[in-house]
């Protein structure tokens, strides 16, 4: 039932609160042409339920670091929390916005965006990604909790999440953690309307979804979802469990709408003026298109404001601190790094090139880690399966557990699509800088979640090791290929492929120092020589590329020899047989295209070579060189999958050699 005589502020009842979403809903979907207006009226009882009674925010420090996290992981409900909000005062939200909804520039786009307005926590959209943030954000809170305690640290996460979340594969493996886990301030509003796109969910799903909750060690529970009192009494219920609480809420789609209220016609498109006038009749909601009055106004406004007084014992408890202790929390939360990390990771850089150690660049990597995770309290790392294959644990990183959130290393079990999405809500919570590790190929399992990093700018490093057919004996389903092109495409996202120990620190360095992209480190499997032997506190690798070995003697350049990660030992290795037949040669590393792309024209045009021979080498496809004026037909490497053999056999097999490097080069000339 829809209880008309519950009040959640003064003398205005929750069912006029909720239909002030359902009418802000319907209306900006009508105006736009575009939306789906079923789910935030479906919805609309229980955000009213949420907001006015739990949810602790406050609308006036919408970033509130001890505030109470909401995610719509049916990120197509987007009105409800637009509506929401508005209602609840936050500033940037304006009824202008709500009427522009999906318009170029507003901050309502049709989709929730990180970002584009306060109180969106997260960009939603693609089904299964925002439960699975949700995940990440409840364990960071109850790993800063371990940390600061329940005086600084002491909130929930809640999500809303529909049928097609729960379908999604993503939601197998975050289900899953979170249960392994017992993340008990995780709570799930499970929008349980039986509504999909193309009809009923009985026609394609017959899970029980509270026994498959169940039997991942979550607490389950039924409401009616259109019932203030059960919503309350549930949400009560599932604060006081040790274990994550789902809340299956039975609700209509649609719901008000006299003649569509059901049905799958209210999913994603205007309920039309026919509709909409039917709908304000059955509401009892006479008002106009955009019009809240100003009573049902002002009690969801109280509720922006009912957190001042958590808010203000919060800030006290905040300055009670010691000096150092609340120098550590703020920096955690300003995503500050150590004043003296660039000095460190110098002298690090000037002891490898005096060691010069043949480490695969995984091996780099891990070694880089030792010294950053040491230096760095916000490092979180993981891997998914493949800790001692990836090596991402390292001395200071002891692993988290149930029992102990006080570590700072992750075993995410083979939930490579999980553990990308849990990152990324670690890195939305604030306080942690995430990464975590599996095989290059295995990108593929994660790629939508790191096109969401890339998308919201986060700070997350990936750490991809086993990067090319050098991995050996595994295979071609094993063997990098297309991987490190496809992820070239995708915007805003720093794909690294060091050549050294040196050029792997560099990178690392870089990758927790960018604030706002997202970073994929391509890291070798076999070991690979120092090739950076002379020391410089300049971090060459921020450049994207540089020249390695330039002409002997200072003159003019023949050729250049593009190269990345393993392939620049072979570069050089070509650039020595050319340079003994009298054809001066230049060798550049280019670590990272996407900063190389940044730097002035002039600093480009210096390091690829204004003449001579341009030819490239990398053991991937060749798509994405031309950019850089090579042919892509005459790059030296990959133009199949791999195979299963011994490394040197199959390096040489696909003809990625130093002399296949100098005789595509001798054919340009």
């Amino acid at each position: 039932m829809n209880n008309e005589s519950s009040k959640g502020a003064g003398a205005v009842g929750q069912n006029e609160m909720a239909n002030a979403i359902r009418a802000l809903a319907m209306d900006a979907v009508q105006a736009a042409n575009s939306g789906h207006p079923g789910a935030p009226m479906g919805m609309a009882d229980l955000a009213t339920v949420l907001f006015t009674r739990h949810l602790k925010f406050d609308a006036a420090d919408p970033q509130w670091p001890d505030r109470d996290r909401f995610i719509l992981s049916n990120g197509h409900a987007s009105m409800l929390l637009y509506a929401v909000l508005y209602l609840t005062g936050y500033s940037d939200m304006t009824i202008d916005e709500i009427k522009n909804f999906r318009q170029l520039g507003s901050r309502t786009a049709g989709h929730p965006e990180y970002g584009h307005a306060s109180g969106i926590e997260t960009t939603t959209g693609p089904l299964g990604q925002g439960l699975a943030n949700a995940v990440g954000m409840a364990l960071a809170e109850r790993m800063m909790n371990a940390r600061f305690g329940d005086d600084l640290v002491d909130h929930y996460t809640y999500v809303f999440a529909g049928d097609g979340c729960l379908m999604e594969g993503i939601s197998h493996e975050a289900i899953s953690m979170a249960g392994h886990l017992k993340l008990s301030r995780l709570i799930v509003l499970f929008d349980d309307n039986s509504i999909s796109i193309d009809g009923g969910t009985d026609l394609t799903v017959s899970d029980d979804q509270m026994a498959r909750f169940a039997a991942s060690g979550w607490d389950v529970a039924r409401i009616d979802g259109h019932d203030p009192d059960a919503i309350d009494q549930a949400i009560t219920a599932a604060k006081q469990s040790d274990r994550p609480s789902m809340i299956a809420c039975r609700t209509v789609i649609g719901y008000g709408a006299p003649n569509k209220q059901g049905t799958s016609a209210t999913h994603g498109a205007p309920l039309g003026a026919e509709e909409i006038a039917a709908t304000r009749e059955k509401l009892g909601w006479p008002y106009p298109p955009f019009e809240v009055p100003n009573a049902i106004l002002d009690a969801w406004r109280a509720a922006g404001q009912r957190s001042g007084a958590a808010h203000a014992a919060w800030d006290a408890n905040l300055a009670a601190l010691d000096d150092d202790a609340r120098a550590s929390f703020n920096a955690l939360q300003s995503d500050e790094l150590p004043a003296d990390l660039t000095a460190t990771v110098n002298a690090y850089k000037n002891q490898l090139s005096t060691d010069a150690p043949g480490w695969a660049t995984r091996k780099s990597s891990q070694e880089a880690l030792e010294v950053l995770t040491a230096n760095v309290p916000a490092m979180v790392g993981g891997s998914a399966d493949l800790t001692g294959s990836n090596n991402t644990k390292t001395a200071a990183t002891a692993p988290i557990s149930a029992d102990d959130f006080s570590g700072r290393y992750i075993y995410y079990g083979v939930r490579e699509h999980g553990m990308a999405a849990v990152m990324n809500g670690m890195a939305l919570h604030g306080g942690f800088i995430p990464y975590g590790g599996t095989f290059l190929t295995f990108t593929d399992y994660c790629r939508p979640s790191i096109r969401l990093s890339a998308l919201m700018g986060l700070r997350v490093v990936y750490v991809m090791t086993h990067d090319s057919i050098g991995l050996g004996e595994d295979g071609p389903t094993h063997q990098a290929v297309e991987h490190i092109a496809s992820l070239r495409a995708i915007p805003n996202l720093n794909v690294f492929r060091p050549a050294d120990a040196v050029e792997t620190a560099e990178c690392w360095q870089l990758a927790i120092e960018n604030t706002s992209t997202p970073s994929v480190l391509a890291l070798t499997r076999q070991g690979l020589p120092t090739v950076r032997n002379e020391h410089s506190d300049e971090n060459l690798c921020a450049r994207g590329a540089y020249v390695i070995a330039g002409v002997e003697g200072g003159g003019a350049r023949q050729a250049t020899i593009l190269a990345t990660g393993s392939e620049v030992e072979i570069a050089l290795a070509a650039r020595d047989l050319l340079q003994a037949d009298g054809i001066a040669t230049a060798v550049v590393t280019m670590p990272c295209w996407e900063l190389f792309d940044q730097q002035p024209d002039a600093y480009r045009a210096e390091t690829l070579g204004t003449s001579g021979a341009r030819v490239a080498v990398e053991a991937a496809a060749c798509f994405g060189w031309s950019r850089y004026g090579v042919d892509e037909n005459k790059v030296v490497g990959m133009r199949s999958f791999g195979a299963s053999a011994p490394i040197a056999d199959l390096y040489a097999h696909f003809g990625i050699t130093a002399q296949a490097v100098a005789d595509a080069v001798r054919a340009e000339l």
